[in-house]
């Protein structure tokens, strides 16, 4: 079952892969699709009719750097889930790549409080002198992920230092 789930979770990651690139790329080539996406989703009080091409441009930009953390962390959990797919269970590659994943989504738990800040700001520029934003928000949602990632980021450090063990026993028998 766990071989089934892995193979399950390997083309899911992998489907995420191909998928975001193609969205992203679609809301650039429509970038009123994009503005309509982020007014819907931002819930803050921009004067949207202020709002130029270039600083929807300038947001795509920046959502892009923020997705691209989350999806460099799938690549290496996608590595890892097709190995155990595989039966290559404990090996330090799988370790490694899971600590690399854990460390990928502990960045873009802290980048999203970021990323908020600086859409708030590049989203109010136009607005008058005392009416332009900045808007921090740290919610229990990113401190949720932040504590998972710090657990799996542990426990990958458990997995390659027992990797090594493993590998340096190997050696004496």
């Amino acid at each position: 079952m766990s071989r089934k789930l892995s193979l399950v979770i390997a083309w899911a990651c992998l489907c995420l892969l191909v998928i975001a690139p193609m969205a992203a790329l679609y809301f650039l080539l429509r970038l009123d699709e994009f503005a309509d996406l982020a007014k819907a989703n931002i819930g803050l009080p921009i004067q949207w009719w202020t709002v130029s091409d270039g600083q929807w441009y300038s947001l795509w930009v920046l959502t892009a750097v923020y997705l691209s953390i989350g999806l460099a962390g799938l690549f290496f959990l996608r590595r890892a889930f097709a190995n155990f797919a595989n039966g290559e269970l404990f090996n330090l590659s799988n370790s490694r790549d899971l600590r690399r994943f854990s460390v990928l989504l502990v960045a873009q738990a802290l980048a999203m409080p970021l990323h908020l800040s600086l859409s708030s700001v590049l989203l109010s520029l136009n607005h008058p002198a005392g009416e332009r934003m900045l808007s921090i928000s740290i919610g229990s949602n990113e401190l949720k992920v932040i504590g998972v990632a710090l657990i799996l980021w542990v426990m990958s450090d458990l997995l390659v230092e027992g990797g090594r063990l493993h590998a340096e026993n190997q050696q004496f028998i």
